[in-house]
């Protein structure tokens, strides 16, 4: 088995580090919408079942 060297990566530009971090917020907001989405639908559950039990 062959290691490969490591090459030390440059500081990234600013333009690069302001896509990097457009990027995180994207991947942050998908994230909470995912979140909401699915505290939204137990929120539905739990009214259905509140329902049916009456």
């Amino acid at each position: 088995m062959r290691i490969a060297e490591i090459k030390p990566q440059r500081p990234l530009t600013p333009n690069q580090q302001r896509i990097k971090s457009m990027q995180a917020r994207v991947k942050q907001a998908q994230q909470a919408v995912k979140a909401e989405r699915a505290r939204q639908q137990i929120q539905r559950a739990q009214a259905s079942l509140s329902q049916t039990s009456k």
